[in-house]
């Protein structure tokens, strides 16, 4: 079988030739390994080794990002001004709002020899904040329509190397992300009417373009990712029920209807989540981290949920990055057996994320090697 076929027959509960291996973002993400902007740590060397291996021996996985059409114009920039500067070698960009007599601040920093977005300052910073950023008016909250011919084109250029994964947040992590983690998890508990009003600005757009985006490129795998903004130890299991079940579950059913496969992402202790994501319909799930990071095990989950989801991982990226070769080579093995030992609908061995610094040291080249040889020795 090729990569696509293989993930397709994954995807559809059907045999394959071996379990499918993915390196989630690399690979997963489109890059330019030359490119000289001394912001893409992918230029470094150590990386190069890396790339053509997901490229060329994984089964690639394309994360298509939601693109407005490109007449379009985001409602959020009538509202908001934006200001880029650098200091000490970092970029940093700072964002002003205007709504309900107050003024909403973001600053949000990147540093060149780390590929990731540190928020420095979140939009809302208290329940005042909060109600200001209520008053903002529905166009603030639309969403543009979608190039859906710029999926179609990354779809043709992977061919049978692969498939694409349209990739998008739901509702709650769209709210969680306005404030900082402590100020989030205090006003998700204390209070649920201001969050819900939030929710339900926010769930009507998205659902909207997750029905035509389902609609106009019917039958793919999604990759929903938020919903472990309501999973332990952030908030207690009712909360994935009203911030999750009930705002996620439409996309998960739109996407279902048109022939996709809803892939709900959730980093954590997903353990008492899992039964919702079940009753929600979805597809898969991922990453199934261990503990200490997360709270399952790899052979529960199939034993207990195999039959429902297809699951992707649980190779903690702590673990390519840190362990000896021969000892990862025993992890890789174990989750290889466990994700596909008895029935079930079907497994990705695929790491939990991946390395963002500038260098890739020889060890876990190696262990990244190791995930495809285990799977390849099946």
């Amino acid at each position: 079988m090729n990569s696509r076929e293989r993930l397709m027959a994954t995807l559809a509960g059907k045999p394959v030739d071996r379990p499918a291996v993915n390196f989630y973002e690399i690979g997963g993400f489109i890059i330019n390994p030359s490119d000289p902007d001394p912001f893409n740590v992918y230029n470094a060397p150590s990386w190069q080794p890396l790339l053509r291996l997901a490229e060329e021996e994984t089964d690639l996985i394309r994360m298509g990002r939601l693109k407005s059409l490109p007449s379009a114009a985001r409602p959020v920039e009538v509202f908001q001004r934006q200001e880029v500067y650098f200091e000490n070698g970092s970029r940093l960009t700072k964002s002003t709002l205007e709504t309900g007599g107050r003024t909403l601040t973001q600053l949000v920093r990147r540093d060149p020899d780390a590929d990731t977005l540190w928020v420095v300052e979140h939009w809302l910073k208290d329940v005042e904040d909060l109600k200001a950023y209520l008053t903002l008016p529905d166009a603030f909250f639309e969403k543009d329509e979608v190039d859906i011919a710029s999926l179609e084109r990354l779809d043709e250029r992977v061919g049978e190397r692969g498939i694409v994964m349209v990739d998008t947040a739901d509702p709650i992590c769209e709210v969680a992300s306005l404030f900082d983690m402590a100020t989030y998890t205090i006003l998700a508990m204390t209070e649920p009417e201001l969050m819900h009003r939030l929710l339900e600005r926010i769930a009507g757009p998205v659902q909207r373009r997750t029905e035509a985006v389902a609609r106009d490129f019917p039958g793919h795998l999604w990759r929903v990712y938020g919903p472990e903004y309501a999973v332990e130890p952030y908030l207690p299991p009712h909360c994935f029920e009203e911030y999750v079940v009930r705002y996620t579950g439409p996309m998960v059913e739109s996407i279902q209807r048109h022939g996709g496969y809803a892939r709900i992402h959730s980093h954590g202790r997903v353990a008492r989540a899992l039964p919702q994501i079940v009753a929600m319909g979805a597809s898969a799930t991922d990453p199934l981290e261990p503990p200490p990071q997360g709270n399952v095990h790899l052979a529960d989950v199939r034993r207990e949920y195999g039959r429902d989801l297809v699951l992707f991982g649980n190779i903690e990226i702590s673990d390519i990055e840190t362990l000896p070769p021969p000892r990862f080579r025993e992890v890789a093995r174990r989750a290889v057996e466990d994700g596909t030992h008895g029935e079930g609908r079907g497994f990705v061995l695929m790491p939990t994320a991946c390395p963002y610094g500038r260098v890739i040291p020889a060890d876990t080249l190696t262990n990244y090697e190791t995930l495809i040889e285990v799977v390849t020795q099946c």
